[in-house]
């Protein structure tokens, strides 16, 4: 591609894409991303092009045209972020110009409804175009409405599509200790590595907790973790947490099994673990010089299996109803959501898969008809499967539970701060969140870093970025998940190459990480929703 109004077209259509066409490099030499990279990326993107050598000067102006007539179809943008003090709102409409009236109808995240009309000739068309023949008039529709903190939906009565208005506070928590400022110290560990004559070969939530009475006894004001985000059951040598399956869940391998309140009630289990020959390899687990992952796997899930099935017995009785484990069970379901669901679901189907055929490593190379999340097979499986999908659930609720306890272990020995976990930059394409949100990730490029004084040939981290339009489009779904997840039990949260929020270096997936290409995010709209998640969960 040489000629100059079609580089003049792909560039405005990156542009378009958030696609960054050139950068300065740590030296300040400023490097243009060559063409062919750039048409890699916009595919990733979801932009429909040709083989390379057929992207020319009419197939981009097509692009071009078509993505503008897709705009001006679109009534509502995706997202709108408001301000608390703000005491109205508006808001871009696009519509044909035979529209004479709009009626607009708010919902606020309690379910308060907010309505009203207005003639569209009492309002200043800022743009017009022509679509399909058809002229078509842009305005800003002004309501006077303050709404508070909270996700809320704008929607145009007789037309699709609707706006999330997100109204953040101006800043995220802050901690009065760090008021006026105020300064704490803090110690940051690797869970995994934490040692203690109890655990089972790697460190656990109790031990978390010990830790923090000790830190807080010392003065700490927080205590730092490396992600505790799901990894992957049937695969314990993966075990990077920055490399995970699913951000919105935990890693059960740090659940203390002696602490699940099932294993007081299943003889079966505590015998078992009394036993010399079980004792004997957790003495061996404890004392190897690096964590086994897949001993101490073995030896949890073994535990585990058997709580479950205790707990099932009282799950499956007449008592359940009465039964304040199965209440809080229950409880934890309804919070989870399908987030939870859909990742006990995953879970259980890789299980099943792999344990058929040991090279299924991902959903990527599962049965085409187990890759659609909302297709038939899938929902046939978690039918003539539940119990087992029960079992992942369980497993994610004596997590969760552990981990709050540790969290409020802080608080109580009085820890300003307390327990801050860290978010991972991205997940695993092959784990539970690239499954459940596969249209929001581009699964065919990697995230990484262009070459630096360290790393001369740039960085390749192997993980699948999201994708901005998708997240606008999705109402920021998997990021909130992510955010609330993370913000649970905690004092506070690292997110790991926090420039995400406004850009980052992708690698299209048959190049090298001196290929890549800034692609910038939504900054103001992701900062919102972190102020308001953070304000929410008061967590800084």
């Amino acid at each position: 591609m040489t000629d100059g109004e079609a580089r003049g077209l792909l560039d405005r259509i990156c542009e378009r894409h958030g696609i960054a066409t050139s950068y300065a490099d740590v030296w300040g030499v400023r490097h243009d991303v060559p063409p062919e990279r750039l048409v890699q990326l916009l595919r990733e993107c979801g932009v429909e092009l040709p083989a390379d050598d057929a992207v020319d000067n009419a197939c981009l102006a097509k692009v071009e045209a078509d993505a503008e007539r897709a705009d001006w179809r679109r009534v509502l943008s995706p997202v709108r972020v408001l301000r608390a003090a703000d005491d109205r709102l508006s808001a871009t409409l696009r519509l044909p110009a035979d529209v004479a009236q709009v009626a607009w109808r708010v919902e606020e995240e309690s379910g308060e409804i907010h309505q009203g009309a207005v003639q569209t000739s009492a309002l200043e068309a800022v743009g017009r175009a022509e679509v399909d023949g058809k002229p078509h008039l842009q305005y800003t529709l002004d309501i006077a409405l303050a709404l508070p903190l909270g996700y809320h939906r704008l929607t145009i009565a007789g037309h699709p599509g609707e706006t999330l208005l997100v109204c953040a506070p101006a800043q995220c928590h802050r901690p009065p200790a760090l008021e006026d400022g105020g300064r704490l110290w803090g110690l940051t560990l690797q869970l995994y590595g934490l040692r203690s004559r109890r655990n089972w070969g790697i460190g656990d939530f109790s031990d978390l907790a010990a830790f923090a009475a000790q830190a807080a006894h010392e003065g700490a004001g927080v205590i730092g973790v490396n992600p505790l985000h799901a990894l992957f059951p049937h695969n314990p040598a993966h075990t990077s947490p920055y490399s995970p399956s699913s951000r919105a869940q935990l890693n059960a391998l740090y659940i203390d099994v002696e602490a699940v309140p099932d294993f007081w009630m299943c003889e079966a289990a505590r015998q078992r673990v009394e036993s010399p020959a079980f004792q004997a390899r957790l003495a061996e687990l404890r004392e190897t010089a690096l964590v086994d992952h897949a001993g101490v796997a073995a030896a949890k899930h073994e535990i585990l299996e058997l709580l479950y099935a205790n707990f099932r017995q009282t799950l499956d009785s007449d008592a359940a109803g009465e039964d304040p484990e199965v209440a809080a069970l229950m409880q934890f379901r309804q919070t989870g959501g399908a987030a939870l669901q859909q990742h006990a679901l995953f879970e259980a189907l890789q299980e099943h898969l792999h344990r058929a055929d040991e090279s299924v490593w991902g959903w990527p190379v599962w049965p085409e008809q187990y890759r659609d999340i909302d297709g038939p097979a899938v929902a046939e499986f978690a039918q003539r499967h539940e119990a087992r999908i029960g079992y992942y659930e369980y497993l994610q609720w004596q997590a969760a539970r552990q981990l709050e306890a540790a969290g409020q272990q802080c608080k109580s020995a009085g820890m300003p701060v307390g327990l801050y976990l860290d978010l991972a930059v991205s997940v695993d394409r092959g784990g539970s969140d690239a499954w459940r949100h596969r249209a929001s990730f581009a699964t065919g490029a990697s995230v990484g870093a262009p070459p630096d004084v360290f790393n001369p040939n740039g960085q390749d981290w192997g993980l699948p970025p999201l994708r901005p339009d998708r997240l606008r489009e999705t109402h920021y779904q998997v990021f909130i998940e992510a955010l609330r997840a993370n913000m649970r039990g905690a004092g506070a949260i690292r997110i790991d190459h926090v420039m995400v929020l406004m850009r980052l270096f992708w690698i299209p997936g048959a190049g090298s990480a001196r290929d890549g290409a800034y692609v910038h995010y939504p900054f103001e709209e992701l900062l919102a929703i972190l102020a308001l998640e953070s304000e929410r969960h008061r967590a800084s």
